[in-house]
């Protein structure tokens, strides 16, 4: 195995287990993975991952670089809607003179809001997938100098 591969199938297998780790910290009580947080997402992070390490194994240059840069960007894509989640969960009812109205102006619940949102913690998961994806990239971007040498 040359060594940019076995530098993106590092990242591969980082991914991989990255999706059973620990993402979210909810409450001091509970603890989501990329499935408890999207299950489909998680899904789809793990089968790029394995489509990454399968065309590691078979040296499919095309298809590590696409699953490389698929990975990489399916984190960053995970990593923003966790948190667009994480600050819109909670701020979503206004009372007005009218009535209870949904609606994502400034809210009476502004304390209560920030308080819920400060209980909710990214964890050491994130960082994980996070050097999975970026190291199935290096890997792509190795040269051709180094991918001279092989391990056997």
């Amino acid at each position: 195995m040359k060594i940019p591969a076995l530098v993106s199938f590092a990242g591969f297998v980082l991914l991989v287990m990255a999706t059973f780790c620990p993402i979210l910290k909810l409450f001091y009580v509970v603890n989501w993975d990329v499935f408890d947080g999207n299950l489909p997402y998680g899904v789809v992070i793990l089968l790029v991952a394995v489509v990454g390490i399968l065309g590691t194994v078979f040296s499919q240059e095309n298809i590590i670089r696409l699953a490389a840069w698929l990975s990489f960007g399916l984190v960053v894509l995970f990593y923003l809607l966790t948190l667009l989640k994480i600050y819109t969960s909670f701020g979503f009812i206004t009372i007005n003179t009218s009535g209870v109205k949904l609606s994502s102006s400034h809210s009476i619940f502004h304390a209560v809001d920030k308080f819920l949102v400060s209980k909710v913690k990214f964890m050491w998961g994130i960082y994980v997938l996070f050097i999975g994806g970026i190291l199935a990239v290096v890997g792509t971007f190795l040269s051709k100098k180094i991918s001279n040498f092989k391990i056997d």
